[in-house]
């Protein structure tokens, strides 16, 4: 289990959480190699949470998916850039 503050971009607010995670939940990425690049991205708590590489904190988005992504790190940055720069 590890414990993490994350970007809630529901409440526009940082939280600290409480997740363990697997291979069952999360997709991981070795192929990124800036700091801003996606590391991993976890089905979590109704929502998608997307880690990047460097030390920016993980953004949580709710009602996406993995899935819905379709396991795209791509597709997790543009979601990224969205929800916390605006588009």
């Amino acid at each position: 289990m590890a414990e993490l503050t994350i970007y809630n971009t529901s409440k526009s607010r940082l939280e600290t959480i409480n997740f363990e995670f697997t291979d069952k939940n999360t997709t991981w990425f070795d192929d990124n190699v800036d700091d801003r690049d996606v590391h991993m991205i976890t089905d979590a708590f109704g929502g998608l949470l997307i880690s990047q590489n460097g030390y920016q904190y993980s953004v949580w988005i709710d009602d996406q998916s993995r899935a819905e992504i379709v396991y795209d790190n791509h597709a997790a940055m543009k979601l990224i850039r969205y929800y916390t720069e605006g588009g």
